[in-house]
């Protein structure tokens, strides 16, 4: 039997480019309150191609967290924000209460390459008024010829910048050449582990990329073997020890949380703002299902 839990993508399509969505799936909604990952790209756009677009949406309940590793793409946002995030920096919104954003590839972009994660914001936290935070410089070192870069949180006496609301930790690992590491963990937290690019091996099973790997709690080390060109993303946090409802892009506590979200929307309402300068139509939201998992 396994000693982990293998989660395979499914593919999507977000803004015009396919990803691959990580989670939240059926076996698994949460890692921590790591609750939603796409591995977006790496995409090539021909000459012309619009690249990336998404129109204005709204987010409640949680943060929006983007790690750039290639191309690069521009941010607005309700409250008057406007950032282009490029390669190995991380764009972090926080939406709270209500805020709506757009993402599109910068004119004349011709690659895309990112992770997009959401943060499950705590019950006590979830009306916390929005805010948008870029970070162009993460900590970032060297161990056996592996870059690592400290995305949130804190590990190996570096501590990540990054606003959090709940104990989390996200680490990027860039092995040009092949690598085995033993990399220290936290029993108190759960862990998931994810080849962005390349392949590992972990407990002597194969790994390709877009397939995240669930390693639960009460683990004191990860012991894996890194192909050469190979980029893993490590999340962990504490369990998050309450039930969230996801639909579409908001985050609650509750399915009436949702479906009031999903009305003030629809309504125009202001508690989300408008997005200037974004050269399309809002998205309309999809219809609430009866009963949300």
């Amino acid at each position: 039997m396994s000693e982990f839990e293998r989660l395979p993508a499914r593919m999507a399509d977000v803004g015009g480019i396919p990803v691959a969505r990580l989670l939240p799936v059926r076996q698994r909604r949460l890692i921590g309150a790591w609750c939603f990952l796409d591995h977006a790209g790496p995409s090539q756009f021909a000459a012309g191609e619009p690249g990336m677009r998404v129109g204005p949406h709204p987010h409640i309940g949680l943060q929006t967290f983007t790690w750039m590793l290639a191309g690069q793409v521009l941010h607005k946002d309700s409250l008057g924000h406007e950032q282009i995030i490029r390669p190995g920096q991380v764009n972090l919104m926080t939406a709270g209460r209500g805020i709506a954003h757009s993402e599109e590839s910068v004119a004349g972009e011709r690659t895309l390459h990112a992770a997009q994660l959401w943060i499950a914001l705590p019950v006590a936290d979830r009306n916390t008024p929005p805010r948008f935070d870029h970070y162009p410089r993460l900590p970032m070192w060297s161990q056996q010829e592996v870059c690592f870069t400290l995305l949130a949180g804190e590990y190996a006496g570096h501590k990540a910048p990054t606003l959090l609301f709940s104990p989390l930790v996200g680490l990027d690992l860039h092995a040009r050449e092949a690598a085995d590491l033993t990399l220290p963990l936290r029993p108190d937290f759960e862990y998931g582990l994810l080849a962005l690019e390349g392949g590992i091996t972990l407990a002597g099973e194969h790994i390709d990329a877009n397939e995240l790997i669930y390693l639960g709690a009460q683990r004191e080390r990860l012991e894996l073997a890194l192909e050469a060109n190979t980029r893993v993303l490590l999340l962990g946090g504490e369990p998050l020890a309450e039930r969230i409802y996801i639909w579409w892009n908001l985050v609650g506590h509750s399915e009436a949380e949702i479906a009031e979200a999903l009305a003030d929307w629809q309504a125009g309402s202001p508690r989300f703002g408008t997005v200037e300068g974004f050269d399309g139509e809002p998205m309309p939201a999809p219809p609430l299902p009866g009963g949300l998992r």
